[in-house]
């Protein structure tokens, strides 16, 4: 997609001008045919050439003006109608162009359009728009995973800077990551959320480490990054000191609100080409699996309706609120067992890896599901969207094992 996939920001007006004139179908047909003729190809094999290929996409997408969906027109983006972006993300997933670089799109551009200045606005959010500076989040630490507010990254101010000690880890893309949106600890140890800052921190910065990890698939998706010193000045701070925790309500909704609709797009191709699969290994006839697959076909439309809705509210509301932890669980679960259903497909073959010469569509299959045993702890544990919801959607009481919001058990 554009970059932020489908997400809506506060503001947003639904009138659609520009690229997104004429009728619904025109729309559609103009933006198919752009992709069509502007397709960068297949992606390269050698990361410095892969990066330098999105990046040129995403500029590509900017000059043409058809980045940002959702954003508002003042920082760049299309801000298209709730039925336009629907359309958008269908018909780029379609298309099989590349996706965003980094998590900032998605994450961090709504929480900086809500609560940054105006200087922050104009310098920050056009080059994350275009690609021309890739954005990674540092919120997870060693010991604050799952439990976010008790983070112990600290920043210490002096005069008009701060200076950032600590460590982050399962920072996806820090590797390629120009600007790090970072939670750190200006309050003391134990003020949990009311000690919280969020600062943007220069990747590049002198004592910035960013160490890649490897997963299950043999690739390093994500990283751990150490701060030594790291100077960062006050006017790259978001929002209050010690006034952060808001800020990163934004951020986490809108994070678990992103995918829904691009992921909803994007399994509605991955669903077909599984069906595919079952013909291919002479298992379409079968009942089970023909059975598996109406659910997985059941499933993927709810996601589509899903992400409709979660785009509606934010658009409406400025916010997707807790609800966005449905959204989040829904998908997470609905991936593992669509890929754990593909390696039953494949028999033995699903034991062959991407680089075997004999592996069934160069190991997608099985790299899917290595990939997605991590679905369910990214971007919230599915345990924490389940409270989530109980408590803040169901209405359910609070779980005695969890601290309240300002930190008490």
């Amino acid at each position: 997609m554009s970059g932020e996939r489908a997400v809506g920001f506060a503001g947003d007006t639904g009138s659609d001008t520009g690229r997104a004139a004429g009728t619904d179908g025109e729309f559609r047909s103009q933006l198919r045919e752009f992709l069509r003729a502007h397709h960068p190809g297949r992606r390269p094999k050698d990361p410095a050439g892969r990066l330098a290929w999105q990046k040129a996409w995403l500029a590509t997408l900017y000059d043409a003006g058809y980045a940002g969906p959702s954003w508002p027109r003042a920082y760049g983006g299309m801000e298209l109608s709730f039925a336009r972006q629907v359309i958008y993300q269908e018909e780029y997933a379609k298309a099989r162009a590349p996706g965003p670089l980094g998590t900032g799109l998605g994450i961090a551009a709504p929480t900086l359009i809500t609560y940054g200045s105006e200087e922050q606005k104009e310098r920050f959010l056009r080059p994350m728009l275009r690609g021309d500076a890739v954005w990674a989040q540092g919120y997870s630490e060693p010991e604050a995973g799952s439990d976010l507010p008790a983070l112990r990254t600290t920043a210490r101010r002096e005069g008009d800077a701060y200076f950032v000690n600590g460590q982050k880890v399962w920072t996806s893309s820090a590797d390629i990551a120009d600007i790090l949106f970072t939670l750190v600890r200006t309050g003391t140890p134990e003020s949990r959320q009311r000690g919280i800052t969020y600062l943007l921190i220069d990747a590049h910065a002198p004592g910035v480490t960013v160490r890649p990890l490897r997963d299950l698939t043999g690739d390093a998706h994500f990283c751990e990054v150490f701060f030594d010193d790291v100077r960062v000045p006050v006017s790259d701070r978001i929002g209050e000191e010690n006034g952060g925790w808001p800020l990163v309500r934004t951020s986490l909704g809108h994070e678990r609100a992103a995918g829904a609709m691009n992921q909803a797009a994007r399994y509605r191709r991955v669903l077909d080409e599984l069906i595919e699969l079952a013909r291919e290994r002479g298992a379409s006839t079968d009942p089970r699996v023909r059975d598996r697959l109406a659910d997985f076909e059941t499933r993927v439309r709810i996601m589509r309706y899903t992400g409709m809705r979660t785009i509606s509210d934010i658009m409406t509301k400025g916010e997707p609120g807790p609800a966005s932890s449905t959204a989040r669980l829904f998908i997470v679960t609905f991936e593992q067992e669509l890929h754990e259903f593909a390696v039953d497909l494949l028999g033995s073959y699903g034991m062959l890896g991407r680089r075997d010469p004999h592996a069934v569509q160069r190991g997608r299959w099985v790299w899917g599901f290595l990939r997605t045993r991590a679905s369910t702890i990214g971007a919230g544990t599915a345990e924490i969207q389940r409270n989530t919801i109980a408590e803040q959607v169901l209405g359910l009481p609070r779980d005695p094992a969890m601290p309240t919001l300002d930190g008490r058990r």
